[in-house]
């Protein structure tokens, strides 16, 4: 890509240190107009100080919004309606916020007429290829500047150096190496990188922001419930809440009692390993209760069905594909069974677990009067027999032929 090609770029800006750097980058290597887009998805953090600083850098299209309502029921919520999981353990909290993010990045420049994005993901992770995979996907002929990719600031050293060069304040504690990455979101906070980096060392207790340790979490356990219409869940202990403030509720109530911490070796889209530690104490609570709800509400093969798609329906939003083909024929699949999924789960948490201790549902598949061990008249046992002869007659043949 020639440099002079580009005219007006969308740059994912958080206001940190990293991208302030790439929104300077952009202006002096490229020479174009930047456009800046930072979101709210419930990271936590102030958003006013990265307005003042674009200004402060010269931009003068500053896009700053409140996406927590949209990221939950669009992007969240659907993933839960599968219980996805990737690698059986990681509920993907920040593979999950990439599509959405990308999906902004091009609705901005499409609404501007900037004719680039820009990113500050690095070359060796997964995030690169969410946001330009999102990004092609929605606008083919989009050019995207990926700077990691691209310049020699290679270390934090030459990064700090750059900043300084160019009148970009370096906060105290950019000064150090700091013990870890962080990325929150409302969904969860990953933790990576730095003092992380072997595997066999154990996480400092202080490092989390979400959860007390599971040794320090209340004594007494706490029982809640969470009620689901069509797969979502809709209220929390019978109080109606948006998507947004549900998981925000949830958040508080697992992290009151130490759960969803996850220590995990993870294989990466481009090829390594990585170790990460993730905390989504609302989303693990999410999970267990859904699962719940179905047991009672999902046909067994329609349940079983929906289980053996859910790692591929993982791979694809871990890999970037939320909006490739396969993964919307997966999504309306799962979104057929859960036109039932409606009740209420009741939970118990304590000590870093959540458990299903009650569920009820109007649209039930549990019948009493079928599993009862008392004297019942609707199922006769004797039914059994050519059942189990019909199933037994493939393994008695092959027996017979085979000796």
């Amino acid at each position: 890509m020639k440099k002079g090609d580009i005219k007006k770029v969308v740059l994912a800006y958080s206001g940190g240190l990293d991208t302030s750097i790439i929104l300077k980058w952009l202006q002096v290597e490229y020479g174009c107009e930047v456009v800046t887009f930072t979101a709210d998805i419930g990271q936590g953090e102030e958003l006013e100080p990265a307005r003042k600083k674009a200004e402060m850098l010269g931009i003068k299209d500053i896009f700053i919004e409140d996406l927590r309502e949209e990221f939950v029921r669009d992007f969240v919520f659907p993933m839960f309606r599968a219980n996805t999981q990737y690698e059986g353990v990681y509920l993907l909290g920040t593979s999950i916020a990439r599509p959405l993010i990308g999906k902004r990045l091009i609705e901005i420049a499409e609404a501007t007429g900037a004719d680039a994005i820009s990113h500050g993901a690095t070359g060796k992770g997964n995030d690169q290829v969410r946001f330009e995979l999102t990004a092609y996907a929605l606008k083919p002929d989009i050019k995207v500047i990926a700077p990691w990719r691209e310049w020699d600031l290679n270390s934090r050293t030459k990064l700090i150096e750059y900043a300084q060069q160019h009148q970009i304040p370096v906060p105290k504690d950019k000064h150090g190496d700091a013990p870890y990455s962080m990325d929150a979101n409302l969904m969860h906070i990953s933790y990576e990188g730095k003092a992380l980096e072997d595997p066999w060392q154990e996480a400092d207790d202080d490092m989390f922001r979400l959860t007390v340790s599971p040794e320090n979490a209340p004594n007494e356990p706490e029982y809640i419930t969470v009620d689901f219409e069509q797969g979502n869940a809709v209220a929390v202990n019978g109080e109606r809440l948006t998507p947004a403030a549900l998981l925000t509720k949830l958040n508080a109530l697992g992290g009151k009692h130490g759960i969803g911490r996850l220590d995990l070796v993870e294989n990466r889209f481009v090829g390594m390993k990585s170790r990460g530690v993730y905390e989504t104490p609302g989303g693990s609570i999410l999970l267990v209760a859904h699962r719940g709800i179905e047991s009672i509400t999902l046909d067994r093969e329609e349940a079983h069905l929906k289980d053996s798609v859910m790692p591929k329906y993982a791979e694809l939003i871990y890999n970037g594909f939320w909006f490739a083909p396969e993964r919307l024929a997966l999504q309306a699949l799962i979104d057929k069974t859960q036109e039932n999924v409606t009740g209420t789960v009741r939970l118990k948490l304590y000590k870093g677990v959540a458990s299903v201790v009650g569920r009820k549902s109007p649209k039930s598949l549990y019948r009493m009067d079928y599993v009862t061990f008392e004297e019942d008249s609707v199922y006769d046992q004797y039914d059994a027999n050519g059942f189990i002869r019909l199933n037994a007659l493939r393994l008695r043949l092959g027996k017979l032929a085979r000796g």
